[in-house]
């Protein structure tokens, strides 16, 4: 590893972490929380209208940040992949707290049984659990 990354990083924090602008955080905070048990670790607000600046998310061993949409800071859309230990079980959480089914799951030909779904601001959601205990390319 290029020694530019060995720095100090929050506990649960990567080299690199997700940051989503969000129209509905709120929302999406809450879809989480439900239907991923994610963990709010921090919450900041604005002042002045009490928007959502930040909040600190723990999905797993894995945290990222989400913020109210404003500005320069476009609402994005984006894709996750989640890995869990039963798909079928979070997938129906996922759906019954909002998401919407882009594929049931199943076992596809990579070896992971997978589903897919859209959360409600349209973030696309690959859970998934490796079937095997080896790397893609090995």
């Amino acid at each position: 590893m290029n020694k530019i990354f060995e720095t100090y990083r929050p506990k649960g924090f990567g080299t690199m972490n997700g940051y989503l602008f969000v129209e509905n955080p709120k929302e999406l905070i809450d879809f989480l929380k439900n239907a991923f048990y994610a963990e709010e670790l921090n919450r900041s607000t604005n002042p002045k209208n009490g928007d959502i600046a930040n909040v600190i998310l723990k999905i797993g061993s894995s945290c990222f940040m989400i913020s109210q949409a404003r500005g320069q800071f476009l609402n994005m859309r984006t894709a996750f992949y989640l890995y869990v230990e039963n798909v079928d079980e979070i997938h129906k959480r996922a759906v019954e707290y909002g998401a919407k089914v882009e594929f049931e799951p199943a076992d596809m030909d990579y070896q992971d049984r997978q589903s897919g779904i859209i959360d409600p601001s349209g973030n696309y959601w690959w859970i998934s659990k490796r079937l095997v205990e080896k790397g893609y390319n090995e």
